[in-house]
């Protein structure tokens, strides 16, 4: 499926709204990657994300892979509007454990009120990617009504 972006300045309008987004900077969480349809998040491996086993903590691997699909759904709106996660579901599917994770969030199916996004977060070690999460998603398209901050 190939998917177009409304916005000719999606991207910038898409990593100035992560840029707004202290939550990513308290992880130390990065936002490489920006097409239409899809983003990727980067997260290196350190101690403030850990649970204690050593593991990124689940909750921040949930973090990144709800951000990465939900920028992806905003790349693909008008830039008068934004976009807000309704409901996610996801499955941990191995530690993450390595060196850095990796989110790629990609639009499954784009629509006017709803868009249906997909999350995988993959763990990199020693520069082997193990998929260590799936999600689902879905994101509330507001039209007309701008990001507060």
């Amino acid at each position: 499926m190939s998917l177009h972006a409304h916005d000719p300045a999606f991207a910038d309008r898409v990593r100035a709204s992560f840029a707004k987004q202290h939550a990513m900077d308290l992880i130390r969480a990065t936002l490489p990657l920006v097409e239409p349809g899809r983003t990727e998040i980067h997260l290196p491996h350190w101690s403030g994300v850990e649970q204690q086993h050593g593991f990124v903590h689940g909750g921040v691997v949930g973090m990144i892979a709800d951000s990465a699909a939900g920028y992806a759904a905003m790349t693909l709106v008008s830039a008068s509007a934004s976009v807000l996660t309704v409901e996610y579901k996801m499955n941990l599917v191995a530690p993450a454990d390595g060196e850095k994770l990796i989110a790629r969030g990609k639009v499954v199916r784009p629509g006017r009120t709803l868009v249906v996004t997909q999350a995988e977060v993959f763990a990199v070690k020693e520069g082997k990617e193990t998929l260590c999460a799936l999600m689902q998603q879905t994101i509330m398209v507001m039209h007309g009504k701008e990001e507060k901050r």
